[in-house]
């Protein structure tokens, strides 16, 4: 069984997808902008905001469906150009106690402004 989640602790998707999606024990959160969920606006500072943006509209969600931080088991990451991977990853571990999840990390053309986006799978038993 499949069940739509949406919260306003994270951005509104903006095309015809859902924030995430919990199937059975398994919740994929699409990919999260740096956008901030209380003005619908792109945080353009640097890549630590923008990681910190991401990563609280990712624990928004999981929280929402009655996941943590701590079961996610996968994530991919979208960077704009890969130069910001040192940067990306000093926020990025804040996140994580230290059982980190498994990880993908590409470059990619992002939404204009955009510097990084995340996507993850958390599994709860």
């Amino acid at each position: 069984m499949k069940k739509v989640v949406l919260t306003q602790k994270a951005p509104k998707p903006i095309g015809p997808y859902n924030q995430a999606v919990q199937a059975g024990n398994y919740l994929f959160v699409s990919g999260q902008l740096a956008i901030d969920p209380k003005d619908n606006k792109l945080v353009v500072e640097n890549i630590k905001l923008q990681t910190h943006q991401v990563l609280e509209n990712i624990k928004g969600i999981l929280e929402a469906a009655g996941y943590s931080l701590k079961d996610i088991v996968q994530s991919t990451v979208y960077l704009s150009s890969l130069s910001l991977f040192e940067e990306f990853n000093r926020e990025y571990v804040k996140y994580f106690e230290s059982d980190f999840p498994a990880r993908a990390t590409v470059g990619a053309e992002l939404k204009s402004g955009a510097l990084v986006e995340v996507s993850v799978v958390a599994y709860k038993d």
